[in-house]
Order: C-alpha cells, then structure tokens, then sequence
C-alpha cells in the first residue's frame, strides 16, 4: 500500500492488519521511553489547508515517536493562502524531499489528486477532504471499538456488532469513512439523521436509517454509539436549512442523559470531537463512564503511528 486515501480501498484483511499493528503501537506508549526507532531518516509533512489542532498534533505525535522529521505547513498566511496551487506546493515538497504528505484540504478529491499527478513521489495521507473520506479517523473508532467490545481483540474483525452514527451525515466524512470501514469488518450500522441531513443516495449505502434517536434506542442492540459534530461552518444559513433550531435538534438528536441510560450496560458512547456540549451531547453524556471520547484521541496516535510505519517502513518492516 503506498497511499491511504479513503476506507474504501481497504478490505478486511489489511484493515485488521492496521488495527493489529496500532494494538502494537499502543503497547510501546506505556513504555518509559515511547520513541521508536523505526522511521529514523524519513520525512513526513503535515500539509493543512484547513485547520485542525487535534489531527495535526496527533499525525506529529505519531511521526516524532517513530523517529521521523516533521514539517508542518499551514496554507494561512503562507503562500499558498496568496494564490499558490496546490501543483506547486506538491512540487515543493518533493524538492525538499518528503517521504510521506499527510493533507487536509477542504476540497473532496484533493488528496486523491495530490497522490496520483505525479507531482510528488511520497506516500499521500488523507487527513480529511472536504464532505468525503476521513480514513485514520475511521480507523481510530474501529480500534476503539474492537478494545473494548471484543474479547480476544488481536486479529478480530466487529462481526456483530451494531454501531449507531448520529447526526449530520450529509457533510459528514467521518460518517462516510466509518460506514465503509466497518461494515468490511463486519459490523452492522444504523444512521440515525432528520431527513434534511441524509445524503441522496444513502439507499445504495450498506447501512439501515432511522430518523430519530428515540427510534433507534428501541429498535437496535447498539453496541456503540458514534455522535457527530453538527458543521454549522458546512452548511448554508447557519444550519437553518437543515433543522428548525439548535434546541429542537438536540431534542430529537441530542444524547443526554435519559437517553444514555437507555443503552445496554456495556455500550459505549464515541465522538469524533471537537464536541458542541448541549447540542448534540450533554455534559453528562460527554464526561460518563460510559465515553471513550478521551480515549479516541490516545489512540488515534497509535492508529497514525500504524499507518504511517505500514506505509513507510516497506515490506521488510511490515513483516
């Protein structure tokens, strides 16, 4: 595998791969000394078009403790933001010798461009296009998942498993990553969404779709339950074209909790942060026992560790 561009392109097999090897990673961060020798002499670039503190820390923290060099490139204020393209920004890379790029952009497809143009030689990592693939993201919630849901973790897929997804699918590429990722591992997924935020098309989707919370509590076995940020910045009108007010979403949508306690003894409540309380999670629901919340970003590092060292380390270190 040279890029990782979107859930798709994994299949069953090479998705458990990465997840064996972040449960790896992982076990090296409890050490004294967490640093790594494994990608000594690489170059990895956080290329960000849009901000993102969370997943630029966290590929950086990934990279250092592999033992690579980090750049990190901001587009604001640079000269990206004064008309550069994004063909002469790869070009720039590539001079100064990048192993791997990881990118945030907010156009769909563009790290799939910046991989196949031919512009830059490195390994491509989407760290997030647009509405579309957000893969390591994906990858860290199914790492989540499968510590605390499956006995025996090491080579397991989620075969059944049932994992609700709240919220603004549409604008979502958390969503779309997600439901790619873990229905090739087995596990069955509910949306749960108004009307006005399911995508066209969702029919095709290997998922089921409800239209409340309340319904979905009632009518599935969640194991997990994934709420989404609601992306007022997505939406046109502040998000008045897609639900009445932020008080009658969180009514209909919002885990509080009533709902939390509804939930099986051993289910567990996730968000990809950064979380809007009282909108589409409460405080209760946020800080409970039952959230891995925290615990997603810990390890989203080991996830990116994963990915970078499978990507870079070649054939010989993956075996």
């Amino acid at each position: 595998m040279k890029h990782l561009l979107s859930t798709h392109q994994l299949d069953r097999t090479q998705a458990i791969a990465i997840l064996d090897t972040a449960a790896q990673m992982a076990a090296t961060q409890d050490r004294e000394v967490r640093k790594l020798p494994t990608l000594r002499g690489k170059t990895v670039v956080n290329l960000f078009f849009e901000d993102s503190t969370r997943t630029r820390i966290s590929f950086e923290a990934a990279a250092k403790r592999l033992s690579a060099d980090v750049i990190n490139f901001s587009a604001k204020g640079s000269s990206v933001s004064k008309g550069e393209s994004l063909k002469d920004t790869a070009l720039t890379l590539q001079a100064m010798g990048a192993d791997a790029v990881v990118v945030r952009h907010w156009a769909s497809g563009a790290a799939q461009r910046l991989a196949t143009s031919g512009w830059i030689h490195a390994s491509v990592v989407n760290a997030g296009d647009g509405t579309h693939q957000h893969p390591t993201q994906a990858l860290l919630d199914a790492f989540t998942i499968r510590r605390h849901l499956c006995a025996e973790p090491a080579g397991a897929g989620l075969d059944g498993l049932t994992v609700g997804i709240v919220g603004d699918v549409l604008h979502s590429r958390v969503a779309r990553s997600n439901v790619a990722l873990l229905t090739t591992l087995g596990a069955r997924v509910v949306l749960v969404a108004p009307p006005t935020l399911v995508p066209v098309g969702v029919q095709t989707w290997p998922v089921e779709v409800v239209h409340t919370l309340d319904q979905a509590l009632e009518a599935y076995p969640l194991d997990a339950l994934m709420m989404l940020r609601v992306q007022r910045e997505r939406m046109t009108g502040g998000g008045a074209a897609f639900f009445p007010s932020p008080e009658e979403y969180a009514r209909l949508y919002g885990l509080d909790a009533t709902r939390l306690a509804r939930l099986g003894e051993h289910a567990i409540v996730m968000h990809p942060g950064p979380m809007n309380r009282g909108l589409e999670i409460s405080a209760a629901a946020a800080d409970s026992p039952r959230s891995v919340i925290v615990e997603q970003v810990a390890n989203g590092v080991a996830v990116r560790m994963a990915v970078l060292y499978l990507l870079l380390a070649g054939e010989e270190g993956a075996q």
